[in-house]
Parts: C-alpha cells; sequence; structure tokens
C-alpha cells in the first residue's frame, strides 16, 4: 500500500513535468503564426504586389494558431491527470490521459506506459474507489 501511495506521488509530479513540456512544445507553431502575419501585413517584398495571394498568410495563422491550442489543451489535461492522480480520483479520467499520452513521444510514452501499469493493480483501484460494472 506504501508502494502504491509513492508510485502515485511520483507520477504526479512527472505529469506535472510532463505536462509543462507538452506546453512548450504547444509553442512551436508560433513560428507559423508569425510568418503568416509577416505575410498578410506585406513585410515580405513579394507580398507586396496585388496580385499575391494572401490567403497563404491567413492559412499560417489559423492553422498555427489551431496548433497551439491543442498542444496547450492537451498540456492542461495532463496536468490535471496529475493532479487526479496525487488526490486518488478520477480513476477512469486517469487511465484514458496515461492512453493518450503514449501519443507524445518519448517522455508521454514512457510516462503513459508506467500509469497505466500502476493503475491496472488492484491494490490502486482500491485507493481511487474504482469499482467496474458488471
Amino acid at each position: 500500500m506504501n508502494d502504491d501511495l509513492e508510485h502515485l506521488r511520483l507520477l504526479s509530479i512527472v505529469h506535472y513535468v510532463v505536462g509543462g513540456l507538452a506546453a512548450l512544445c504547444g509553442l512551436f507553431p508560433i513560428v507559423h503564426v508569425t510568418l503568416g502575419v509577416l505575410i498578410v501585413s506585406g513585410a515580405f517584398p513579394d507580398t507586396q504586389r496585388a496580385d499575391f495571394p494572401r490567403v497563404f498568410g491567413w492559412l499560417f495563422i489559423v492553422m498555427g494558431s489551431c496548433f497551439i491550442l491543442v498542444g496547450w489543451a492537451f498540456a492542461v489535461c495532463v496536468l490535471v491527470a496529475g493532479r487526479f492522480l496525487a488526490r486518488h480520483t478520477r480513476y477512469t479520467y486517469c487511465l484514458v490521459m496515461a492512453a493518450l499520452e503514449c501519443c507524445f513521444i518519448p517522455f508521454g510514452t514512457v510516462l503513459g506506459v508506467f500509469t497505466i501499469i500502476v493503475l491496472m493493480r488492484p491494490s490502486v483501484k482500491q485507493l481511487f474507489g474504482y469499482a467496474p460494472l458488471g
């Protein structure tokens, strides 16, 4: 039982770290948003022509912004999962997030696998008060 509590505490801390890394990685498309703003504003010499399609700049802005929002949403979900692990609540949410974290290579994969292994223990399920249907 003490091992389970310690493992959940460590997983919670690592979730906070990986959530921060995910938020940082979510900022990478800011380069695309900046380029899009420069294209739309006509900061580049070629974009000052009247026949230049500014739709490409708007495409950069919209797509970059969407990727940033998705990255930050994922980071917030990872941070919330870390909080739930620390409080031993929301078992299903933590398990689903552990599975989704496996897509965030390499740190999320390692964290997701270890989280799934710990959450599958019957003693950890009991800590969460998880009683499956049936």
